[in-house]
């Protein structure tokens, strides 16, 4: 018995180009072809989807929680499950559970049950994302101040060992709390070492930078703005072409204007993507959350410490690229790669994910004509069906 399958009667968006008439053919949890639809093979089981669009699935490099639970709080194989399902839901294929600044003791356990999800091979799950503790107090966000410290050679060592582990591995840090030496460490140990929470100045980033750092955490959020002789963080994001960077895109964490002007200037190679930066609240109706003991509060899609401070977003992948589109006016084209090419790019995936191209994942969302979705597909599998 073959587990070939051909969707046809979709337009099929293959993160390039439309494909009219066609049909996507996969096997063995992969992209085997794009054909003609007279060309379908015989032996392929046949997915109906006339009428439909057909788009690569969304890749979220920056996801604390979903579904109910927070990475800080359930660091299981079920936990992360829970988490991959929930956001499949909304169109993300592949996510980076992210670890919000904790205890040494809540990393490592949360870095075990990242290694035990990838044994399981849980849906989406792709590696993770390590936001602190290592950052600078001074643009601390919702992370805990008495929770952030310097890296020391410990943390260095144990980091070393998982490096190249999962297929995608980011960890956040300061320039305030770790050393050009610990970045180049990062780095060449498999590490996709990313700038954020930080004051760091234009020249500081840049010399990090050259030592290996190759992304930014949620862009404008929590860094050193961008000032007509103090160009920060910002400006290195829009300036360094080898940099890329994460923003949310909710219309609370930074203005539509800024995002616009953002993405007119920033310098390429490296591109800006959508993070959701999501929280437990995603899939569910609850009211609040609490974080290292404090509580945050949900409300008019926004996610609150007590004092008004932005704590995540509550926001999934296909609101955020839909955000891009209609309100920042991008093509859905452009939109849509935003939360596929480029962070698979970013992450160092682009050779198997972000596209629909011959060899690469089967991960892929079936829309209707006017974006909302039908159904969800993880290496050739369906995950997700709107209609269930």
């Amino acid at each position: 018995m073959t587990d070939k399958k051909a969707i046809i009667g979709a337009r099929l968006f293959d993160g390039i180009e439309w494909h009219d008439g066609a049909a996507l053919v996969i096997e063995a949890g992969r992209v085997k072809a794009i054909v003609p639809a007279g060309d379908v093979p015989a032996d392929a089981g046949i997915v109906d989807a006339h009428g439909l669009l057909l788009v690569p699935g969304f890749i979220d490099l920056q996801v604390n929680g979903g579904g109910g639970v927070m990475l800080n709080d359930d660091r299981s194989v079920e936990g992360i499950r829970q988490i991959c399902a929930a956001h499949a839901s909304f169109g993300t294929t592949a996510l980076l559970p992210t670890l919000i600044t904790d205890t040494r003791e809540v990393t490592a356990t949360a870095i075990e049950a990242g290694l035990n999800a990838k044994a399981a091979r849980i849906p989406g799950f792709i590696g993770l994302h390590l936001e602190g503790p290592h950052l600078s107090v001074a643009r601390k966000g919702t992370h805990h101040p008495d929770l952030i410290r310097p890296m020391e050679r410990e943390d260095l060592e144990r980091l070393l060992k998982i490096g190249k582990s999962f297929d995608a591995l980011m960890i956040t840090v300061a320039p305030e709390n770790t050393t050009l030496e610990q970045v180049k460490a990062l780095a060449e140990g498999g590490f996709i070492v990313s700038l954020g929470h930080t004051n760091a100045a234009f020249e500081m980033a840049e010399a990090y930078v050259e030592a290996g750092a190759r992304t930014v955490t949620h862009l404008f959020n929590a860094m050193s703005p961008l000032e007509n002789r103090s160009p920060g963080l910002v400006g290195a994001a829009l300036e360094l072409g080898t940099v890329s960077a994460g923003i949310i895109a909710d219309g609370f964490h930074v203005h539509p204007a800024a995002m616009r002007t953002a993405l007119r200037a920033k310098q390429g190679p490296g591109r800006i993507f959508i993070v959701t930066d999501a929280m437990s609240t995603i899939g569910t109706d609850l009211e609040g959350l609490t974080l290292n003991g404090r509580q945050i509060y949900r409300k008019d899609g926004r996610l609150t410490l007590a004092d008004g401070t932005l704590a995540g977003a509550d926001i999934d992948m296909l609101s955020s690229v839909l955000f891009v589109h209609r309100k920042l006016g991008l093509p859905i084209e452009e939109a849509i790669r935003m939360a596929s090419l480029y962070p698979a790019e970013a992450a160092g995936l682009a050779g198997r994910k972000g596209q629909l191209k011959q060899g690469y994942d089967a991960d892929f969302l079936i829309l209707t004509n006017d974006y909302q979705l039908k159904s969800t597909w993880i290496g050739g599998t369906q995950v997700f069906s709107a209609d269930c």
